[in-house]
């Protein structure tokens, strides 16, 4: 939002990402570090040191049944059921959408290749990633309100967001996020239609992603896989992502096809991501495997092919070997431990991404990354700049960040009756909801219906935003 600092220009590596988690500064070195603005922690590079931790701890559901709200719902579409904030995560929808950017440098990798299967296998691991960080995540991120917002500029990762809540019904949310250094567009617009199975909730995701390389004059799209939480009725909750997710470069015609298997009777699938690329003339260029919830790899077809048929000769190492790795992914699908990799490496894989590591008392704050934990940060002058619709203005959210979950209940309660009669208002008036930064209009792509940013948001002009809070 505009506190970040300049960095000097250049890729952003997975390992620079890690660095300003690790480093341990000392506050007395005047030389090491510094206040921005009076408050904001400033790292020997220049770079804004970003927050690690929640102002309070995540509060225990274990007093509380999904079940006893839910029971009357199988079958039914959820985003009409009011659920208790308990079962919530101290975000909105919106900020879980920015947590697509996490893994920017892959956007940056693309940017960067000149061969266009390089560029695929990257946009195909940026995809993987952008779901990367709802493992272990069972934490309901709070519906947004109509009109609500949400901005993020990040200066050192080279990229600034914007999002709004363009429907309550059916719930939409727009996004569009650009590189600082003009090199890629990313938007987008997301209708997730849950249901309830029992025991299960399912989140099907509707709506198309989009990422423009400006530079190769390349368009990439594709949608999510759909995400299911498990145990909602008794046991230790856990998700899994499964369906096949197609990423079509629009400007070549290669395709990529990623097969997110279901997780099967006894686990022996749990994770997995299968799938290729292929050119225009369905030739397939190359075969991806991996997990997204650990990392992703690449190798040419025939190699991966050999190693397959030797792996089905056997032989008393592989099956000894191929017992453990199941017996390791029933304990998997049973606990849900934390991630090892247990991806069996074919010889000659070229690794396109690994997930980063979470912060140590990450179980504590709703199982965030250290990218999630930071969104939510409100800092000193930030309100004068930001957008009055902004998330991090919100009162509920921002009471269950700090751990009064009573004020929180009975804010979220005053917000929603507060759309409601705005609602009401506008259908006795027949005055209709106009969207602020986006309209809607048609994927240029696709030629499917989508929302499209506007523009303008930047120049700051919010005389005209609604007041939802």
């Amino acid at each position: 939002t505009g506190f970040d600092s300049d960095n000097s220009s250049g890729d952003f590596s997975e390992a620079n990402h890690k660095v300003p988690e690790m480093l341990d500064l000392d506050p007395h070195q005047s030389n090491r570090t510094g206040k921005h603005n009076g408050e904001t922690e400033i790292q020997e590079n220049g770079i804004k040191r970003h927050r690690t931790s929640l102002p309070a701890p995540m509060f225990s559901r274990s007093d509380f049944s999904v079940w006893s709200i839910l029971k009357k719902c199988i079958g039914l579409e959820l985003s009409k059921i009011t659920m208790p904030i308990v079962f919530n995560e101290p975000l909105s929808f919106l900020q879980r959408i920015t947590e697509y950017m996490e893994h920017i440098y892959l956007i940056n990798k693309a940017c960067s290749h000149a061969d266009p299967l390089e560029r695929m296998q990257a946009v195909a691991a940026f995809a993987v990633s952008a779901v990367a960080s709802q493992w272990e995540r069972t934490g309901k991120p709070f519906n947004p309100l109509l009109g609500e917002t949400y901005e993020l500029t990040r200066e050192d990762l080279g990229f600034r967001f914007i999002s709004e809540q363009v429907s309550h019904h059916p719930p939409i949310s727009a996004f569009y996020s650009e590189g600082l250094n003009k090199d890629f567009i990313f938007h987008g617009s997301i209708y997730p239609k849950l249901k309830f199975w029992g025991k299960s909730i399912e989140a099907e995701p509707r709506g198309t992603i989009t990422l423009e390389l400006l530079k190769h004059n390349e368009a990439y799209t594709w949608t999510n896989p759909t995400c299911c939480v498990h145990n909602v009725i008794i046991g230790k909750l856990w998700l899994e992502q499964y369906g096949v997710v197609e990423i079509v470069n629009h400007s070549t015609g290669d395709k990529c096809v990623l097969n997110f298997k279901p997780c099967g009777l006894f686990g022996k699938e749990l994770h997995r991501v299968e799938g290729y690329i292929q050119d225009k003339h369905r030739k397939k260029l190359c075969v991806i495997y991996g997990k997204w919830t650990e990392c992703l790899w690449c190798t040419d077809p025939t190699t991966y092919e050999t190693y397959k048929k030797s792996e089905k000769r056997g032989g008393e190492q592989k099956k000894k070997s191929s017992e453990e790795d199941i017996k390791s992914e029933n304990d998997e699908a049973d606990d849900m431990p934390e991630v090892q990799d247990t991806v069996q490496f074919i010889p000659g894989s070229k690794l396109l991404w690994r997930i980063n590591c979470r912060p140590p008392n990450s179980s504590q704050m709703y199982n965030f990354t250290s990218f999630a934990v930071s969104l939510n940060e409100l800092e000193k002058g930030m309100e004068a700049i930001l957008a009055p619709t902004d998330c991090r203005l919100r009162p509920d959210i921002r009471n269950m960040e700090n751990g009064n979950m009573d004020v929180a209940s009975k804010e979220k309660e005053r917000l929603e009756e507060k759309q409601r009669a705005a609602r009401k208002e506008r259908a006795k008036d027949e005055v209709e909801w106009h969207t602020r930064w986006f309209h809607q209009g048609t994927n240029p792509y696709t030629g499917t219906p989508d929302w499209l940013y506007s523009g303008g948001y930047f120049d700051r002009n919010f005389s005209d935003c609604p007041d939802i809070y």
